[in-house]
């Protein structure tokens, strides 16, 4: 499997906009937006955001995310994180994860990394402890529906790499 990665390019838009393949989905991707995802909606995420990411697959977008925060020897927090439903399972996102934690250690000299996952995401929940992040938070949210959800904060120190 050749997977790479690069910064996002207009071109790559549309394609991410069609990856949530539900509400809920697009819930643990990007909870202010409204399903189907727009591509007005994801540019404006990018626009707000730093180190917007696409992984390839054979020369294939299949996965986006980005930084929601990225202070320069502070933390970095990944965000807008989304691998295709056809990607899903191979370790994209894994790779997409290890490339982000990488990009807020080399060039943001980050402390530390923090990535917040729904309890309802359970492929999150099982890929983030794998690359070291550990829970330190659980905030109440409420989904689209007006559901009690929780929100798990992770983290991973710079020093735990």
């Amino acid at each position: 499997m050749s997977l790479t990665h690069r910064p996002v390019a207009e071109k790559d838009i549309q394609l991410i906009c069609g990856f949530p393949q539900s509400e809920d989905e697009l819930f643990f991707l990007f909870p202010k937006a409204t399903f189907p995802l727009a591509a007005s909606q994801l540019q404006d995420a990018i626009a707000q955001r730093s180190d917007s990411t696409v992984v390839e697959l054979c020369g294939e977008v299949v996965a986006f995310a980005n930084f929601y925060r990225w202070e320069s020897g502070g933390c970095c927090s990944i965000g807008n994180v989304i691998v295709s439903p056809a990607a899903r399972g191979h370790g994209v996102g894994h790779y997409l994860i290890e490339n982000m934690i990488g990009l807020a250690f080399s060039k943001h000299q980050a402390a530390e990394v923090t990535v917040s996952c729904f309890n309802q995401n359970v492929a999150g929940l099982l890929l983030y402890p794998k690359l070291g992040f550990q829970p330190y938070a659980i905030e109440e949210r409420q989904d689209k529906k007006g559901n009690r959800v929780a929100l798990i904060h992770m983290r991973l120190p710079r020093n735990a790499t």
